[in-house]
């Protein structure tokens, strides 16, 4: 304790060796009474949020690809292929930053714009119940399997993040952390969580 005292009256030399004591005395009561976690916890479903968009963009990334490797085989599913391009446009105009997580609006045109695409991916992939020869291109086959992991992964990744924005809500409205929330932390809002569809928490039939 005294050596926390003396390094931290080193880095504000005009501090009396009293006023050094009591504040880092202060940093390790609020440390110890659970000061950190609101921050600590928002930090976590930012980054779990992170990873639901970085997934999200790999899928779309995928898509292009796709869409040309179906089109060699079945040129004449023309709606289908302007319905995927038109759900990508969509889905990747949207993105949320972390200070918008707390706009649910913003959170259910996320969300709204990704089941447009999942819907689209999966009349996409049933194209090719119609074409036996696209069935058993190794190229279509590549990537169905990356849209199948891409799609395990969003899964995971959004599952993770609604459980982190759950525990971060539950702290601001419980105690002791309502007392943070009310004082030191008052600009904090709930985040918004990530409530999919129904039939949006099903990923595009993949496997034939």
């Amino acid at each position: 304790m005294t050596a926390r005292i003396l390094r931290f009256r080193e880095s504000f030399p005009g501090l009396s060796l009293l006023r050094a004591a009591f504040v880092v005395a202060l940093g390790l009561t609020l440390s110890g009474c659970g000061y950190n976690i609101i921050p600590t916890q928002e930090e976590f479903a930012k980054a779990k949020w992170a990873d639901v968009q970085n997934n999200y963009q790999r899928r779309a990334d995928l898509i292009p690809n796709l869409v040309e490797t179906v089109r060699g085989y079945a040129k004449q599913e023309r709606e289908v292929f302007t319905q995927v391009t038109e759900a990508r446009a969509r889905a990747t105009q949207i993105k949320i930053d972390p200070a918008q997580l707390s706009d649910p609006e913003k959170m259910r045109q996320f969300q709204d714009a990704q089941a447009q695409l999942s819907g689209a991916l999966g009349r996409l992939m049933a194209i090719s119940e119609r074409y036996p020869d696209l069935k058993s291109n190794q190229n279509f086959l590549a990537l169905q399997s990356q849209l199948e992991g891409t799609e395990n992964r969003i899964t995971v990744a959004r599952r993770d993040y609604i459980d982190a924005v759950r525990t971060y809500n539950t702290t601001l409205r419980t105690f002791p952390g309502l007392l943070w929330a009310a004082t030191f932390f008052r600009n904090n809002r709930p985040m918004a969580e990530f409530q999919a569809a129904e039939q949006a928490q099903q990923p595009p039939t993949v496997k034939f």
